[in-house]
């Protein structure tokens, strides 16, 4: 408290809150805070601006010595804004920096910071230059594309884009005089026809300088043509790229970065930097290389394999320009529905029918590829036809309950890694009511046959199931939220029941598709040859294995770490090991397998806290040497199977070393290096 006196000297009341904090606080439990709804809390602290203050206000950024912006009109009025007779390096110049702005957009930063502080872009029918002209509408265009596909796909969060256009309705109608749109002015036909036209002008020219090593033209047909092609297809290919390196100008006209400072909001404003142009130009030489990937999922038949698909792809931590195409490119049939099918399954409450549409269709598949139902085969010597059919109908509800949470899934894969965590928590209480119905369903369709009930629905459900909680825990590790002293329960849990599950429930699904090829190969039974029966889910099978030995491994090494004191533990007075136990798993609690409560975790672990260390880095040794066989037989390994391997090897001689009594007596903690896998670490001892 301050108190200003006469002499205009200033002191100081200080009062000692210490007890009063201490005695208040006996009521709360460890992690509780305590928050007075009339005070100034966090939220209002986080939202509050200080008006005329140039950090807090940016709308005074304006204000602060430099020379007021100028639109388009009043720049060409002060002669201060080219539009014709450009040298070709001035349009190279422009084309360059819109594309580092539209870099910088897509990067997360506004519309109104990055590609419309390009003035020619506010009224490009106002410029005579005709090359200049198309290519400022083709940006329009290509904007609105954009924009477009990454609406529809819906995976994009604040960091990731910003759709707002901050009410910007750029340009101005010749014969109305009317703010208009200039992007619907011109069709996408059209637009392409006004590239083409150019690019035949510049490509005529370039003919005309092409004994020039440094030919100008060439760069500017280059700059067009990637422009048209980049809008036809989303980027098609790639090839302009590399003469577009060569010829980079720094020279531009028309930027204004202060010209939409005061449509921004009043809050604390936003640093924008704009792509540099070599940068920005590895931007797309990488997006054409995501976007051809992207389009790879065409080529998945089913949706397990898609869903490996999406998720693979997530793990590369693509751009939401690509993360968005891929969206679109599966969950539409065609360019004239985008993504609609997912959106309709996505609108509404879980457990109501969906209409039947292609994505039914595809979770049908899916469930005959995995366990192969009777339910869903042509005829069943099982069932009566008046049985099938309402087998099939019961069926078909259930699919269509389960339309929402699958399309979510795979939109859930689409978003950054770092948001993926939350919304699989979110997603899991949707595949808990999932389990229940499928367990109805494989209840009614075993009694209508009067057979042993056969799990065929519960297990895909449980399959699916699995993954997201196993896809939660892994990004733990993945985000770094972990400590390194809580690893232990973490690999334990993923050791002890998740993978372990994992294993059974696609050993059971395999056991149940092999039952439903029996039915078919007796039904063929005067044929002359039976096929032999495959095994599609032998090698996932096996990666199961792998994942589980490598949990377990890390688990029993961390164990023995913890009994030698080589990890650093929490302060008694600040931690609370079943509260964080809690924490981690609280997600898993409504689902099937049921939770394991930390009690439960104190019980089963109970014995290793008096184990040998030796022995237990023995046992971790044994899992890596399991893990490392399990690997050597796949025949064509992938990058994941060599990355896997080199781990597993590097973590076997790490754990050999220790149970021969290397640094035995040393209290440094080992490290845990992440860069070569990034759920499973090498262990490094220091």
């Amino acid at each position: 408290m301050e108190n200003v006196v006469p002499s205009s000297e200033v002191t100081y009341n200080w009062v000692d809150i210490t007890s009063d904090f201490f005695k208040h606080i006996q009521d709360l439990q460890l992690g509780e805070l305590l928050h007075d709804g009339h005070l100034f809390g966090l939220f209002e602290a986080m939202s509050a601006i200080e008006m005329m203050d140039p950090k807090m206000d940016a709308g005074m950024l304006c204000n602060r010595g430099n020379p007021k912006p100028l639109n388009f009109p009043q720049a060409v009025a002060a002669g201060k804004l080219k539009l014709d007779d450009f040298e070709p390096s001035e349009l190279i110049g422009i084309m360059d920096a819109t594309m580092s702005c539209i870099v910088s957009w897509l990067e997360g930063h506004s519309l109104a910071q990055t590609v419309f502080t390009n003035l020619y872009l506010h009224q490009p029918y106002s410029i005579p230059n005709k090359l200049l002209k198309s290519y400022c509408i083709a940006i329009y265009k290509l904007l609105d594309c954009i924009k477009d596909c990454i609406n529809k796909a819906q995976v994009f969060e604040e960091e990731d884009f910003q759709p707002m256009g901050y009410g910007y309705r750029l340009g101005s109608n010749p014969q109305s005089g009317n703010a208009y749109d200039a992007s619907l002015d011109v069709s996408e036909q059209k637009c392409i026809a006004l590239l083409r036209e150019q690019e035949d002008v510049l490509n005529k020219k370039a003919r005309v300088n092409e004994e020039d090593p440094h030919n100008l033209w060439s760069a500017l047909a280059a700059r067009i043509r990637f422009t048209r092609m980049f809008y036809q297809a989303l980027l098609h290919q790639g090839k302009e790229l590399n003469l577009w390196k060569n010829l980079i100008h720094q020279t531009q006209w028309g930027f204004e970065p202060m010209i939409n400072q005061r449509l921004l909001p009043p809050t604390f404003p936003r640093y924008t930097r704009i792509k540099p142009r070599a940068e920005a130009l590895q931007y797309f030489d990488e997006l054409v290389s995501r976007l051809r990937r992207a389009w790879k999922i065409t080529s998945c038949t089913n949706f397990h394999t898609a869903l490996d698909f999406f998720m693979e792809f997530s793990r590369q931590r693509a751009c939401i320009l690509s993360r968005s195409a891929l969206q679109l490119l599966y969950l539409s049939p065609s360019p004239a529905t985008t993504a609609s099918m997912a959106q309709s399954a996505m609108n509404g409450p879980v457990g109501q029918p969906r209409p039947q549409h292609a994505f039914v269709e595809i979770l049908r598949e899916s469930v005959k590829s995995f366990v192969n139902p009777p339910a869903l085969t042509p005829k069943s010597p099982l069932m009566s036809s008046a049985q099938l059919i309402n087998a099939r109908e019961f069926v078909e509800n259930f699919l269509a309950r389960c339309v929402r949470p699958f399309a979510v899934l795979l939109q859930v894969c689409g978003h950054n890694r770092a948001r993926q965590r939350d919304k699989f928590a979110m997603l899991l209480d949707e595949f808990a009511a999932l389990q229940e119905e499928a367990e109805s369903v494989d209840a009614v369709l075993s009694g209508a046959v009067g057979s042993p009930p056969r799990a065929c629905f519960g297990t895909w459900i449980l399959y699916h199931v699995l993954r997201v909680m196993i896809a939660y825990l892994l990004s733990g590790l993945e985000l770094e939220l972990y400590s390194v002293h809580e690893y232990h329960y973490i690999f334990w849990y993923l050791y002890e029941f998740l993978y372990g599950w994992l294993v059974s429930a696609v050993g059971r699904a395999e056991s149940l598709g092999g039952e439903g090829v029996k039915r078919q190969d007796a039904k063929r039974s005067g044929s002359r040859k039976q096929k032999k029966r495959s095994r599609p889910y032998a090698r996932e099978g096996l990666m199961c294995q792998v994942m589980q030995n490598m949990c377990g491994g890390y688990y029993k090494a961390l164990v023995a770490f913890k009994l030698q004191g080589k990890i650093r533990q929490p302060q008694p007075e600040f931690d609370n090991e079943a509260v964080r136990y809690k924490h981690r798993f609280a997600p898993l609690s409504v689902l099937t397998p049921p939770q394991v409560h930390y009690h439960e975790f104190c019980e089963m672990t109970q014995p290793l806290q008096y184990e040998n260390p030796v022995i237990l880095y023995l046992g971790g040794c044994k899992h890596f040497q399991q893990a490392r066989s399990l690997l050597e037989t796949i025949s064509v390994p992938d990058q994941e199977v060599t990355d896997l391997l080199k781990v597993a090897k590097t973590n076997f001689v790490v754990l050999k070393l220790l149970a021969g009594g290397h640094k035995r007596d040393s209290t440094t903690p080992p490290d845990f290096d992440f860069t070569v896998h990034r759920h499973f670490p090498i262990i490094k001892l220091m």
